[in-house]
């Protein structure tokens, strides 16, 4: 069975060329071309021997995408949507900022947790990305801008969390010295809460910073918007942030789509900051992205106020992230639904 090169990490291709009789030198300056260069073809390997890359090209490859629509925002924002070889097709987000670019992947196509404010979920999940599928987005993105691509952030359609094993080789092979070479401190990954998944990452040493999709201040309220609740409630959840938090010394991220009428209440502020009182993170406020499917509205500019108010009265560091792309479908999956439907 052929290899996907891409998602290898140098020792391993090191490994495939000893049994290739080939030197073991050769195996940097291939990840160099896949992951500093990001070629997308064993011919642009220019460095190797017309043989050796006849050799490669006949045990190995390297996984792909093309760019199948792009809408570009107003405000700079690019929405892309990414076909495979197979049909599927995902999409990611280039956000632009002051200080540098930043990309949204997706880690599935589609996503099977349920969550109802989220497009992504809509037809349930098709399959996993390998990490090297993960990393073309950065890559093709980053190629076809022709800048520098500064952190990334796990947050497109699927959960990152539900993909444990290649998001963490993703992870690893993203931030090679010998490859892309972006810090792990610029990496955010995205969770909808998979607590034992969470007590697992903060084994794996890692630098990132971990955000948690929650969305409501107690069970009652995330168990009508997140399925996944109903597996972990809230105090388990929360417990193994704690412990996450405390044992990395990496402050958490808790994310809060306030949506009219459902989570947006001034009673619904102060039991969330009586929930996180005391541990390490911040609450990142997200006007909830419309999506024709479901009947959700945002809460007014005053709401969206008064709730950030109510939290660092209270002690919880908050922010209340810029709506990017609205006039462009950014929000996860409304890109590829349209898509889709269209076929």
């Amino acid at each position: 069975m052929a290899v996907d090169l891409k998602s290898l990490y140098i020792e391993e291709i090191e490994e495939l060329l000893k049994e290739m009789g080939e030197p073991k030198f050769r195996a940097k300056q291939i990840f160099s071309w896949i992951h500093g260069k990001k070629v997308s073809s064993f011919d642009e390997m220019t460095n190797l021997s017309k043989a050796l890359r006849e050799k490669l090209a006949e045990r190995m490859y390297l996984s792909k995408l093309e760019i199948v629509d792009k809408k570009v925002s107003t405000d700079g924002t690019a929405k892309y949507l990414f076909g495979f070889e197979d049909g599927n097709v995902i999409e990611s987000v280039l956000m632009r900022y002051s200080y540098g670019n930043a990309v949204c992947v997706s880690t599935q196509i589609g996503c099977r947790m349920g969550c109802t404010f989220c497009a992504s979920t809509l037809d349930g999940l098709e399959r996993n990305l390998t990490a090297g599928e993960i990393l073309s987005q950065v890559y093709e993105i980053s190629n076809d801008i022709g800048e520098r691509i500064s952190s990334v952030v796990l947050m497109g359609s699927g959960e990152p969390l539900d993909n444990y094993d290649n998001v963490i080789r993703f992870v690893k092979l993203l931030n090679s010295r010998d490859g892309a070479d972006i810090g792990q401190r610029h990496i955010t990954l995205s969770t909808c809460g998979l607590a034992d998944r969470i007590d697992r990452l903060k084994a794996e040493d890692l630098q990132i910073t971990l955000a948690i999709s929650l969305h409501a201040p107690n069970d009652e309220i995330r168990n009508q918007t997140m399925p996944v609740s109903k597996r972990y409630d809230m105090e388990t959840l929360l417990f193994a942030c704690r412990q996450y938090a405390e044992e990395t010394k990496r402050r958490i991220t808790f994310e809060y789509a306030l949506i009219k009428g459902v989570n947006d209440s001034a009673d619904c502020a102060k039991e969330l900051a009586s929930r996180l009182k005391g541990m390490l993170c911040h609450v990142n406020l997200i006007p909830v992205n419309d999506v024709k499917e479901r009947d959700y509205i945002r809460s007014s500019e005053d709401k969206i106020k008064s709730f950030a108010d109510i939290l660092q009265a209270r002690g919880i560091e908050t922010t209340v992230r810029r709506k990017l792309g609205s006039d462009i479908n950014a929000s996860c999956g409304q890109l590829r639904r349209s898509y889709i439907s269209k076929k």
